[in-house]
């Protein structure tokens, strides 16, 4: 009889506390915050108020009833960081709740930089609703994809009827919901286009103001006539413009960025659109063939390559050109200083450098030597590679910048899989913990707002990326004192500290050191999306 009214008043509670939380006129509360709101602003003291997905209320003090109240104990309270540059697509579907994006604050994730996107995008996205996922997601159209998908991966001029199926190719991925079209001019096919063709083909994502993303042709030697395109671009493309992960590559150049800077605040100081993005690591990431095989070595693709290099005469001239980029740009003047991240056909090379390698085979890890090694990676079907091969110097200058705002240039790896680049598991932490608190280049206010409402703006998230009544609650809660990127180039499967919850479109999806089971993600659709629905 005892076990009976004890369940019975049991049952009692649970039932007047569901009803009284389904009377609540608050979802989430959290209290005490130290809100830092994404603008720019001063942080201040306040409590916030979640009702379903958006922010209802932010003020002194929040007494209402809510269905949950978190205490967050004078940590920071701020809006959900937006990576605008990602290759989430490597991941995302094996790891939905993207850990070690969540866990460094970021709610919202954009794919399809640097030229490459799936084409056509709708079914892409398609798929992206239909998977439960911690995150928000969206997309550009890839330049090179199209450009692949039309004329091939061939050095030659558009033709007229390929220029207008590439404009139908962008005009769909605008309509299927691309933020805009992304450009690798560093990479085949990207880097057989002439400025024209890029310049024509954003003109039909201009209406839409969609954003032109650049991986642009060079960063090391041409780096000056590369920015100069980039701008271009823009300016006569007439959409906004902006230079992905800049970046200065090889010692020879160190120091450009002070002529890139200027033309960036040239073209502003004239009216073009023009803005940066950066990581904060003085290593590259990109595949081995991408980085070290020449442009016309690559034409038609890896099985191209491999044919190329099975004969004598070719395969030394393509070494010649590998020893030279190793010496003067992505090697950065020493084997050892390409090291591999992923190799699918060997993952024991996975966190070996070029000089370990030759000297493995009894080699001098020289330039030359190495290049016999790029070869032999390239023969087995490449690999994935770090590059250590800028100053400190230029990233601090570029950081500072008022046009530059963070993004990864991440992916969502496979925990303990190769040896990643760091930056997929640490930047935004990293900017927090380094150029925040050690550094003291940046203040706390304005990291947040480079990684947050800056982001947004850009691509024109009129409902994210700032702390205010009425904006969606993606929303990021840390100490920061202790938040550190704990991910380095040795050991890059860690994930980054001091994050105590993260709130995606008002549900908790991370919080005690774990994810939740919550699945709150979208996927989130450019201006060319609704214009389409209206038609």
């Amino acid at each position: 009889m005892f076990s009976f009214v004890i369940r019975h008043c049991l049952a009692l509670v649970l039932s007047i506390s569901a009803a009284y939380a389904a009377q609540a006129p608050y979802d989430l509360v959290l209290r005490n915050a130290r809100i830092v709101d994404g603008t720019g602003s001063p942080w201040y003291r306040a409590d916030l108020a979640v009702r379903g997905d958006t922010i209802a209320l932010v003020a002194p003090s929040i007494t209402a009833p809510a269905a949950r109240v978190i205490d967050v104990k004078g940590y920071v309270v701020a809006p959900g960081f937006i990576d605008l540059h990602t290759h989430a697509i490597r991941g995302i579907f094996e790891v939905p709740t993207a850990d070690n994006y969540v866990r460094q604050g970021v709610t919202t994730l954009l794919e399809g930089p640097d030229g490459f996107s799936p084409v056509p995008l709708g079914p892409f996205l398609d798929r992206l609703e239909a998977l439960k996922k911690s995150l928000n997601i969206g997309s550009f159209i890839g330049h090179g994809s199209v450009r692949a998908t039309v004329v091939g991966l061939i050095s030659r001029r558009a033709s007229a009827d390929d220029m207008a199926r590439m404009r139908e190719l962008v005009a769909q991925g605008m309509r299927d919901g691309a933020f805009g079209l992304s450009t690798g001019l560093f990479y085949v096919p990207g880097n057989y286009s002439p400025i024209e063709e890029v310049i024509e083909l954003q003109k039909v994502v201009s209406p839409w103001r969609g954003l032109h993303t650049s991986h642009m042709r060079d960063e090391a030697s041409r780096v000056l006539d590369s920015v100069r395109e980039t701008i271009a671009i823009g300016e006569h493309g007439g959409v906004p413009t902006q230079v992905s992960h800049h970046k200065i590559i090889g010692k020879a150049y160190w120091g450009r960025s002070v002529e890139t800077l200027k033309l960036i605040d040239e073209a502003r100081a004239r009216g073009v659109d023009a803005t940066i993005d950066q990581y904060p690591y003085t290593a590259s990431s990109t595949s081995i063939h991408g980085a070290l095989i020449p442009a016309w070595a690559q034409e038609g693709g890896i099985k191209e390559m491999q044919k190329r290099l099975s004969d004598p005469a070719l395969r030394a001239k393509i070494k010649e050109a590998i020893a030279q980029l190793i010496r003067f740009e992505r090697g950065g003047g020493d084997p050892a200083n390409v090291v591999l991240a992923l190799c699918h056909w060997d993952a024991s090379l996975a966190g070996k450098n070029l000089s370990q390698l030759a000297k493995a085979r009894g080699m001098d890890p020289t330039p030359e030597n190495a290049a016999e090694i790029v070869a032999w990676i390239v023969d087995n079907g490449s690999c994935q590679g770090v590059f250590h091969a800028m100053s400190e110097e230029d990233l601090l200058r570029i950081i500072v910048h008022p046009a530059t705002m963070v993004a990864s240039d991440g992916e969502v790896p496979i925990f303990g899989r190769g040896a990643p680049h760091p930056r997929s598991y640490g930047t935004f932490a990293r900017v927090l913990a380094v150029y925040v608190r050690e550094k003291k280049v940046l203040t706390l206010e304005d990291a947040v707002r480079r990684m947050s409402s800056m982001p947004a703006t850009r691509i024109g998230l009129a409902d994210r990326g700032i702390i205010r009544p009425g904006m969606k609650a993606d929303i990021a809660v840390f100490d920061p004192a202790r938040v550190l990127d704990a991910a380095t180039f040795e050991k890059p499967h860690q994930y980054a500290e001091g994050f105590s919850h993260m709130i995606v479109n008002g549900q908790v999806v991370y919080e005690n050191g774990a994810m939740t089971a919550a699945r709150p993600g979208r996927v989130l659709y450019g201006p060319g999306k609704s214009a389409s629905r209206t038609q």
